[in-house]
């Protein structure tokens, strides 16, 4: 190493923490009781670290009975060996270590995202109507859905013969639009927004709903 050159000390070469929430300096504290030769004290200065802990983590406060959490986090960070007189027994090791129950996923794999799962199970049920006016209206009544769909996260413009293609393709060409259907014409200012968002963020009419909210009458004198 050149004489001027700086050695920086990254977290991702040091050593793993086992509770990340508590930081590596309470690592350190816990490396530094565990080498205190009496256990009195180092049973003391367990409590301290414990304490710690808490006003680092205060959100620990709203489980059950966390005063024993604390104690069990203590007791990973100190890798399971740390010999005190703990109000509470060591955990074992193993019954946090263990890996977690994979959720399985639910059906098949989504064929278009855009749409959503709701939308093919939709269209699975329109398979299984009889030819006719109801389903020909029911057809057209999912295309417009549909096309809400795509706008919200496509802000061009589709055509009606996409929002079709889409339909015949979802339902593995078992569902045939039929011909002579046209989908209503959107309005000029329609607002597409997506899910968790305000359709009037960024909008003048949105701004002037914020402005007739704040609006003060003016005082008349009696």
């Amino acid at each position: 190493m050149e004489e001027n050159e700086i050695s920086l000390d990254y977290n991702t070469a040091r050593e793993r923490l086992a509770m990340p929430e508590y930081g590596r300096n309470v690592l350190k504290m816990v490396e530094q009781l565990k080498a205190i030769p009496d256990k009195a004290k180092r049973t003391e200065q367990a409590r301290a670290v414990v304490k710690v802990m808490e006003l680092l983590n205060p959100q620990v406060r709203t489980l059950d009975n966390f005063e024993h959490k604390l104690w069990d986090h203590l007791y990973m960070i100190a890798g399971y060996d740390l010999d005190v007189d703990s109000p509470y027994p060591c955990p074992v090791a193993e019954e946090f270590n263990t890996d977690p129950v994979p959720i399985p996923m639910k059906g098949s794999k989504i064929k278009a995202f855009h749409y959503g799962r709701n939308i093919e199970g939709v269209i699975n049920l329109l398979c299984e109507q009889p030819e006719g006016e109801v389903k020909a209206e029911l057809i057209r009544s999912l295309a417009i859905y549909m096309r809400t769909q795509y706008l919200i996260w496509n802000k061009d413009s589709v055509a009606d013969e996409t929002i079709f293609a889409d339909i015949e393709k979802l339902s593995d060409y078992r569902l045939k639009v039929p011909e002579g259907i046209s989908l209503s014409k959107i309005s000029g200012d329609a607002s597409f927004a997506r899910p968790g968002m305000s359709p009037n963020v960024g909008q003048a009419g949105g701004q002037h709903n914020r402005k007739q909210k704040n609006y003060k009458r003016p005082y008349k004198k009696k």
